[in-house]
């Protein structure tokens, strides 16, 4: 888990066209878990990862065209560091929510052939996780259900 404090931030504007190098940095910001500060302006907690996955992605940035540059700050009140922490962990939450109501309806449907499921939301659970830089009660909870999920499923085999 990553501490509170100092963030890295990335500021990046790209070119409206073509418009794949945009859909492309979204994508990988989204997969990132970033919290949104602005219009082209991100931030994600402070660790050795983060800043070289937003450094990798202000260079594929300047590559097609477009400005970006990294800075590492801290927001200037504990209130707006809870409430960034709270809007990725919110977020996050989600996330795992999708996970439990989708392991708890596979485990339902009587047919048990889950198999592929279970692997899928196993695969979700890992990309979730890592990043979760401020874990809610539900990953402990979609942890739960996925398990029951593969539980069910061996006693099915049994």
């Amino acid at each position: 888990m990553v501490k509170v404090g100092r963030w890295v931030l990335l500021a990046y504007r790209l070119p409206r066209e073509p418009s794949a190098p945009r859909l492309a940095a979204w994508r990988k910001l989204k997969r990132l878990g970033v919290a949104q500060l602005g219009d082209g302006l991100v931030a994600l907690p402070l660790d050795s990862r983060n800043r070289e996955q937003l450094e990798w992605l202000a260079d594929e940035v300047s590559e097609v065209g477009g400005d970006a540059s990294i800075w590492i700050g801290q927001p200037a009140t504990l209130g707006q560091e809870r409430d960034l922490a709270a809007a990725l962990q919110s977020e996050i939450a989600g996330q795992y929510r999708a996970v439990v109501a989708e392991a708890r309806a596979a485990a339902a449907d009587g047919r048990r052939r889950h198999r592929r499921t279970l692997a899928r939301l196993r695969r979700e659970l890992e990309r979730i996780r890592r990043r979760d830089y401020f874990p809610p009660p539900e990953r402990e909870e979609a942890k739960r259900a996925v398990e029951a999920l593969a539980q069910q499923l061996e006693e099915a085999v049994a």
